[in-house]
């Protein structure tokens, strides 16, 4: 009998299915010692402890793999810029290996890329990997036709799950024979993009139907980039050869091309390190600016010239505008700033693409730190479920979880709900869930900052927030729908627990103060409070049936506080005076008859009521706040006696 076959004990659950985890066994391995320990009659107490390491150990395994692929593809793509920094001659070799990483990466069967013949007027195979057909490798069609001239057409990726059942391009008797005789049923192409020019396709594609994600389509697209940039580096240094053969004044042209040459692959050399030791934004405008003479930086999209980001985008170039150099920076069509060069009024062509690749590079760079902060919000996401879902976790594990976040889980935290409101007219469910979208990121992103949780929930989004010195619930609440709503650009409503107490991870802590801040939330919005923050103390007695503590000595603090205070520190009869006011119907003459002092000695004392408890004490809604706060009060000092 093997170890994994072995009785487990509950105690040595754990142990077994960390063994597993360490040799990278597959998923049906982890069934076996609960089948095992069925078959020998273990204990009940054994089989439960054996099932919630088994959930464990596979969450554990399956967030390691999605680990293990993101960093499989940025492996990837900082090879290939490595490739492209260190490219002379060998296009070839490069664009080989861009087929075949983006094969691999994909896990598709085939992988090819197809370059424009100009001359021709057609488009060819250039490179293949998996194929087995000759037929298909030597295939050249007429532009237009097949998946790839619809992508040639459009400069826009295409993806068919059945390419034979596919009506949205042409097909013609050459192409099908050659894509049946290869076998192939689900094909995705992109771009290889020049300028706003296609040169050329890159496929990736399998013999079987299948789903293309739109993660795999933007990682191929970020290949075909890559494969632009070889072919354009290329066709550079032939036009440069040529130019040396042809023209008379050679040595003044090599002295001059060789200077721009060899800044263009200093250039390159450092962003293919900024690249592959994880640098940031500032550190690509840095390198740039201290090999093209001027400065450079990073702009946000709405922070830059929109004119000169907008004209970059479409030709595909850097652009001139007023003395600078503007080059967008965008990945898959969507805008995510510019760089700008400062004090360069000129620019030689080679200065300018080297300019252009430094954006390029910055988009890269962009998109890898998105991808790693998407995994870590869904991280924090998912440990918040786990405090709201499953109250048999282990506390110690969720809070070990917790630290790996930076987030403390022994600290006292508040939980908020938040809800983004929709525009005076109903959106489309696609706008709905752009906005819910958009406000779950930009709650992760407060969360990240503030060392606490967020997850989308119930059609907003719950955060686990510790409050820092000095922060109050309705405080947090507030800021939270301000920056919020900041964020998203749209009006935020925010409601707010009570403290959660430590520990944080104490069984049903979090559910019942997100059941609070829920009917914070829920009460903002039927009272028309919409876009505003509050916590159950800001709704004065309704806050007593919203919030879970009750806090009747808070209540009456808040609404008759300085009353009571005062009749403490000089002796005074003012809350006597307030029951009688009430009871005698809100009449001075009947108070003073209550009471049995003069009128005016109850008009002196309501005046400094009115002064403690605000000019509007005696709205209809303050009113009924004090009169129950006097209730609360005798109730209170007669069950003191």
């Amino acid at each position: 009998m093997s170890r994994d076959q072995a009785e487990p004990t509950a105690g040595g659950a754990e142990a077994i299915y960390l063994g597993l985890l360490a040799r990278g066994a597959t998923a049906d391995a982890f069934e076996r010692p609960l089948l095992t320990a069925r078959s020998q009659g273990a204990p009940p107490s054994v089989i439960a402890g054996l099932e919630r390491a088994k959930l464990l150990a596979l969450r554990v395994r399956s967030e390691l793999e999605v680990r293990r692929r993101r960093e499989a593809e940025l492996s990837a793509l900082f090879e290939t810029a490595h490739d492209l920094a260190g490219l002379r001659d060998d296009l070839d070799a490069v664009l080989q290996a861009i087929v075949q990483r983006g094969r691999s990466l994909l896990g598709t069967e085939v992988a090819y890329l197809s370059l424009n013949d100009p001359a021709a007027g057609d488009t060819y195979m250039r490179v293949t990997e998996g194929s087995v057909s000759a037929r298909f490798q030597q295939l050249r069609l007429g532009m237009g036709e097949g998946l790839g001239g619809l992508v040639a057409q459009t400069a826009l990726p295409y993806v068919t799950d059945n390419y034979f059942e596919d009506d949205r391009f042409m097909h013609t008797s050459s192409i099908d024979t050659a894509v049946r005789d290869e076998g192939l049923v689900a094909i995705l192409g992109v771009p290889l993009m020049l300028g706003s020019s296609v040169i050329g396709v890159l496929f990736a594609a399998d013999r079987r139907a299948r789903v293309f994600e739109r993660e795999q389509i933007a990682l191929l697209s970020s290949f075909a980039a890559h494969a632009a940039v070889a072919i354009d580096t290329a066709n550079l240094l032939a036009e440069t050869r040529a130019a040396l053969t042809e023209l008379e004044r050679a040595n003044e042209i090599i002295q001059d091309r060789s200077e721009v040459i060899e800044r263009a692959s200093d250039v390159h050399d450092r962003l293919a390190e900024l690249v592959l030791r994880g640098g940031g934004v500032q550190d690509v405008a840095e390198a740039v600016s201290e090999v093209l003479p001027g400065a450079v930086r990073f702009m946000e999209a709405d922070a830059a010239p929109a004119d000169a980001v907008e004209r970059s985008r479409a030709e595909g170039h850097a652009v001139a505008h007023n003395g600078d150099w503007v080059a967008a920076v965008s990945a898959g069509g969507e805008l995510l700033g510019a760089l700008v060069l400062r004090g360069r009024p000129g620019l030689d062509p080679v200065d300018q693409r080297t300019f252009e690749r430094a954006a390029m590079v910055t988009s890269l760079l962009l998109l890898a730190r998105r991808s790693a902060g998407e995994a870590e919000q869904r991280v924090r996401g998912e440990l918040l479920d786990d405090l709201l879902d499953a109250p048999d976790r282990d506390p110690r594990l969720l809070r070990e979880r917790a630290a790996r976040l930076r987030a403390d889980l022994d600290a006292p935290h508040v939980v908020l709900a938040a809800r983004v409101e929709s525009k005076n007219t109903p959106g489309t469910a696609d706008q709905e869930s752009a906005d819910r979208q958009r406000l779950w990121s930009a709650a992760s992103h407060l969360a990240a900052t503030r060392h606490g949780l967020a997850a989308a929930r119930d059609g907003g989004t719950v955060l686990l927030l510790p409050l820092g010195p000095g922060d109050s619930a309705a405080g947090m609440a507030r800021r939270a729908a301000a920056q919020l709503g900041g964020a998203v650009h749209a009006q935020v409503t925010v409601g707010a627990s009570g403290e959660v107490g430590t520990p944080v991870a104490r069984r049903g802590a979090v559910a019942e103060a997100y059941a609070e801040a829920r009917r914070c939330l829920d009460a903002l919005r039927l009272l028309g409070r919409t876009g505003e923050g509050a916590a159950a103390e800001d709704f004065g007695f309704l806050g007593l049936l919203l919030a879970d503590t009750r806090d009747v000595d808070g209540f009456i603090e808040r609404t008759i506080g300085e009353v009571v205070a005062y009749d403490r520190r000089r002796g005074t009869d003012l809350v006597r005076t307030l029951d009688a006011y009430f009871a005698s119907g809100m009449s001075p003459a009947r108070t003073k008859d209550a009471l049995l002092v003069h009128v005016n000695t109850v008009a002196q004392r309501l005046e400094r009521i009115g002064h403690l408890l605000g000019a509007d004490w005696q709205t209809p809604e303050r009113t009924l706040e004090i009169q129950l706060a006097l209730r609360l009060l005798r109730l209170s000092s007669a069950m003191t006696r």
